[in-house]
């Protein structure tokens, strides 16, 4: 099955939720509630067309390595469920909760992940390759993810209701790769991208202030006009990487990093002796 738009008036909420989703808690109630049963069932009807669980409430339910491929969720609730390998892939989760729900090594490949509310949730090992990723995922564990050709740039057609971005602040990302992706105008903020792979990631005008870049991979990465604010690029690979138009200020590390070819970087700064 292949995931479709959902056909419900989502315009308003898309505004609600990604500004502000802890003011839409009291609404929990309203969603249909589902049990492992009744979500078996659902997944069992043979249907040519996407399944559709749109405004569920399947929050704090053990539903590890679920199949879900191709599912229409949007705009449901994940809270706290337990996703561990669960099979996402091709799904929509337009405006969909999964704050701090376990989706460890699960399989998103392809999914629509517009205006998802991803905090404090664990992605360790899972795999969002081609995934469509706007929405707040601040806190959350990446660690080992696969984030490969992932469109995470900016909405720009949406700013009458603020900036639609990817937002990975504090977020934990050690080794995860996400080489070939676009994250344009994310805010990576205090990121943990250790060890990361990062190989001509587009990061145009991100925010990358606070972030540990220490062994990373960002090599033919595009970092123009990006904050680059108490930055920490020990020994990362900055080979041929895009730094024009950059704001640099406290950056730490650049004398162990692999420059060559490296475009905008600030001259080095002069040894105490000299």
């Amino acid at each position: 099955m292949s995931a479709r738009p959902a056909r419900i008036p989502i315009l308003l909420a898309i505004a609600t939720l990604a500004l502000a989703p802890t003011r839409v808690s009291a609404q929990w109630a309203s969603y249909e509630r589902m049990t492992v049963d009744s979500l078996e069932a659902a997944l069992a009807k043979p249907s040519p067309q996407p399944i559709q669980l749109t405004g569920k409430n399947l929050s704090d339910l053990d539903l590890r390595a679920f199949d879900f491929r191709g599912a229409n969720l949007s705009s449901s609730v994940f809270n706290d469920a337990k996703l561990m390998h669960a099979k996402l892939d091709g799904t929509n989760l337009t405006v969909s909760f999964f704050e701090r729900a376990d989706l460890s090594a699960a399989s998103l490949t392809g999914a629509m992940m517009f205006s998802v509310q991803m905090n404090g949730s664990i992605l360790r090992h899972a795999n969002l390759a081609r995934a469509r990723l706007i929405g707040n995922l601040r806190r959350a564990d990446l660690s080992g993810a696969i984030l490969t050709h992932v469109n995470a740039a900016a909405d720009m057609r949406n700013q009458s209701m603020g900036l639609m971005n990817a937002v990975l602040a504090n977020t934990k990302a050690v080794g995860a790769d996400l080489s070939d992706s676009d994250f344009s105008r994310a805010d990576l903020s205090f990121a943990d991208f250790s060890g990361a792979r990062m190989r001509r990631t587009q990061l145009i005008r991100a925010d990358l202030s606070g972030a540990n870049l220490t062994g990373a991979d960002l090599s033919q990465a595009n970092l123009r006009d990006a904050q680059v604010i108490d930055t920490d690029f020990s020994k990362a690979n900055l080979t041929g990487t895009d730094f024009t138009g950059a704001t640099f200020r406290g950056v730490r590390g650049l004398d162990t990093a692999i420059t060559q070819g490296a475009r905008g970087l600030p001259p080095p700064a002069p040894r105490a002796d000299q």
